[in-house]
């Protein structure tokens, strides 16, 4: 599988080029580019690469690659690391499979490293080359338009959650309790606190891009991820009811 995804150059929201690692330190010199790359479980050496051109900072680099992160925002100098969680169901095997993203955010630039089970950011890419009045915005709404997109992914998880755990109400009410369905609530209760852990930090990640003191985020951007944050409110709060009605 390809390591690098997709590579390109955008000027005033448009795809200028895609690029070689060899040439992004050029395109990074010239005004009013960004340079948005996607990169998928890519090697120590990439990454090392990737660093190079990018000038990341080694400790952030070294997160990327070990993976298992736990969401957070963290500030390198004039860089910021972003970690989430993806997160899908698997209804053959009736249980969620969880992924990450990992995120540098430059002045010019946005790296998005994918590990574990996610879906393909290239439909996100699309829809942002689609609308280059709003991806002439930068490379803050580039990384809006993947964080919306992996929060969004949430909504189905939980409303699958939510229709075992309407299952399970009708079998205690209507049959005797076994085994079988002990094992289902705890199952249940401990899939409903990976996706609080998963999203819970979210809300404090969006609240921290809408500050000023965020310069990466343009201020117009910055108006995006509050509706990041109400999806995540709201997710919080779907999970804490399905939460108190399995207690």
């Amino acid at each position: 599988m390809n390591e690098v995804v997709n590579c390109a150059a955008y000027h005033e929201g448009r795809r200028v080029a895609n690029v070689g690692l060899s040439e992004i330190k050029t395109i990074l010199q010239q005004p009013d580019r960004f340079v948005w790359i996607g990169l998928h479980e890519p090697s120590e050496a990439l990454l090392c690469e990737v660093q190079e051109a990018f000038n990341l900072h080694d400790l952030a680099v070294e997160d990327a690659h070990n993976a298992h992160q736990r969401p957070k925002i963290e500030s390198y100098g004039d860089t910021l690391f972003i970690v989430l969680r993806t997160a899908q169901m698997n209804f053959a095997e009736h249980h969620i499979d969880f992924g990450e993203t990992h995120f540098f955010v430059g002045a010019n630039f946005l790296v998005t490293v994918r590990h574990g089970s996610s879906l393909s950011y290239a439909d996100v890419r699309n829809r942002c080359e689609s609308t280059p009045h709003l991806l002439r915005k930068g490379q803050g709404f580039a990384l809006y338009a993947v964080m919306d997109s992996i929060v969004d992914q949430y909504f189905p998880v939980v409303d699958a959650l939510e229709s075992e755990l309407t299952e399970i109400e009708e079998k205690i009410f209507k049959e005797k309790p076994t085994r079988e369905t002990t094992e289902q609530i705890y199952f249940l209760k401990r899939e409903l606190l990976e996706v609080k852990r998963a999203v819970s930090p979210l809300i404090d990640i969006c609240n921290r891009l809408t500050r000023f003191d965020i310069k990466l985020v343009s201020e117009e951007t910055q108006n995006y991820f509050r509706d990041i944050y109400d999806h995540a409110v709201r997710i919080n709060e779907m999970v804490d009811n399905a939460r108190e009605l399995l207690n």
